[in-house]
This record gives C-alpha cells, sequence and structure tokens, in this order.
C-alpha cells in the first residue's frame, strides 16, 4: 500500500528508483520486495544497475539480502549510514576521533535528563551488573581491559530515547572508539578513575539524583581529553557523591 504521508516532491530526492520504489510502496520492516526480476521489469532497470542500487540500501542498512529469505526491509537504523562515513574519515585522518568525540559528548549532556527518565528497575539493575563485572576484571589476575562493559553501560543509559539519530550517533561513537584502538587502552590507573564515575553515577541515578549524575557524566567525558596529564592534574571524581 502506497504511504500517504509523503511529503509532495520529497521521494524524488532519492537518488535511486530502488529507495524511491521502497519509500512509495509503504513497506514496512520485514516485509520482504519482489524478486530482481520483478522488480527491474517493474521499475524499468537493469538487473545489473538494480543490483547496484540494492547494494547501496544494503550497506545503508535499509534492507538485508540473504539467500533463503530473498530482499526484506530492515528496521531503520541510523547507525549504517553513520558508521561508513565516520570510518572513512578516520582511516583518512584518525585525529577526526576527537571532533566526533566532542560530538557524542555534547548528545549525551544534552539528552541526559531525557534518557535517565526512562531507566526502570530492570535496567539499574543491569548498570549495576556491569559495574560489578568492570571491577572484577580490574581487580583480577591478570587485568581486563572492561571495554564491553564500557560501552554497554552508557548504551544502556541511552537506550530508551525514541529519537534514532542521536542512538545511531552513540552506537557509532564506540565504533569508532573500537576503530582507532581505545578498546585496548592500557593505563591501569586511568581506567580505575573511569570506573570511579561510573559507580558514582549510577549511584546518583539510583538515588533520584540526575543533575549530579550529569555533573560526574560531564567530568567523566573529560577524562578521555586529559588521559596524557599525571593523575593529580586530571579532574577528580566526587569521592562522597561516588559511593553515598
Amino acid at each position: 500500500m502506497a504511504n500517504s504521508l509523503l511529503l509532495p516532491g520529497l521521494v524524488d530526492k532519492l537518488d535511486s528508483e530502488l529507495l524511491r520504489y521502497i519509500v512509495a510502496s509503504g513497506r514496512q520492516p520485514g516485509e520482504r520486495l519482489p524478486s530482481l526480476e520483478r522488480l527491474s521489469a517493474e521499475l524499468k532497470l537493469s538487473i545489473g544497475k538494480l543490483r547496484e542500487q540494492l547494494e547501496v540500501a544494503r550497506a545503508l542498512g535499509f534492507v538485508e539480502v540473504r539467500t533463503n529469505t530473498g530482499i526484506r526491509i530492515s528496521e531503520y537504523s541510523f547507525l549504517a549510514a553513520v558508521r561508513y562515513s565516520l570510518l572513512f574519515a578516520l582511516a583518512n585522518d584518525p585525529s577526526q576521533f576527537a571532533a566526533f568525540g566532542e560530538l557524542r559528548n555534547h548528545i549525551e549532556a544534552a539528552f541526559w535528563h531525557e534518557a535517565v527518565a526512562c531507566l526502570t528497575p530492570d535496567d539499574f539493575a543491569e548498570l549495576r551488573r556491569l559495574i560489578a563485572s568492570a571491577w572484577d576484571k580490574l581487580n583480577g589476575h591478570p587485568v581486563q581491559i572492561p571495554h564491553a562493559e564500557h560501552r554497554s553501560l552508557h548504551l544502556t543509559i541511552f537506550s530508551h530515547l525514541d529519537n534514532a539519530f542521536v542512538k545511531g550517533l552513540l552506537e557509532a561513537y564506540w565504533e569508532a572508539y573500537e576503530a582507532v584502538g581505545l578498546s585496548v587502552f592500557s593505563d591501569y590507573q586511568y581506567l580505575r578513575e573511569v570506573w570511579t564515575y561510573h559507580e558514582g553515577i549510577v549511584t546518583a541515578l539510583e538515588a533520584g539524583d540526575a543533575d549530579e549524575g550529569h555533573r560526574l557524566l560531564l567530568l567523566h567525558t573529560a577524562l578521555l581529553r586529559y588521559r596524557e596529564l599525571p593523575r593529580g592534574e586530571r579532574p577528580a571524581p566526587n569521592r562522597r557523591s561516588a559511593f553515598a
């Protein structure tokens, strides 16, 4: 069924017959598209041209293509489009990570109160589990870097935002973080400082103090910028707030 909510002329801005077809036909995530042969005939495109457009749609995460199930519409995610552009930028100039990191920090700060207001008891239980897992790794023998916990903690806090663009940018940050090698960062004291902040943030949120959590978030995100400074010159967490 055609999509009756389309803005006049907006579909024509898509430089792809296949994407225009997908939007205009109003197909929903999970629905199958016709075979390439049928699409080729309906759109009056060669199979070769259609395959090119299909690969673009697949790379951008709009469709998934599988041998047994054919072509299906995917749930919309901004991550796929951002990932390709961001990784290309970092491959050319890894120092661009700092600029994207600043963007991510501003996004988290701006959407903080909206995000934490949506957290559930199950979310808090998961945040506590992640903190416990991280400290186990940091206190273990040998020490392990709790990168998976770091990524999951931040994304859990913002997981209920009803904004695909914000969530896509935040997810892309962690892919960039891994791409530039920060997931294997080996400064042990830095990692302990990071998780002291994390514990303080979660403690504040559990107490219903979103403002204190926000304050600690801002200090915490500055740590990566200051990681090369001697420990005494880095911003210090509020120990009373962190463990109250």
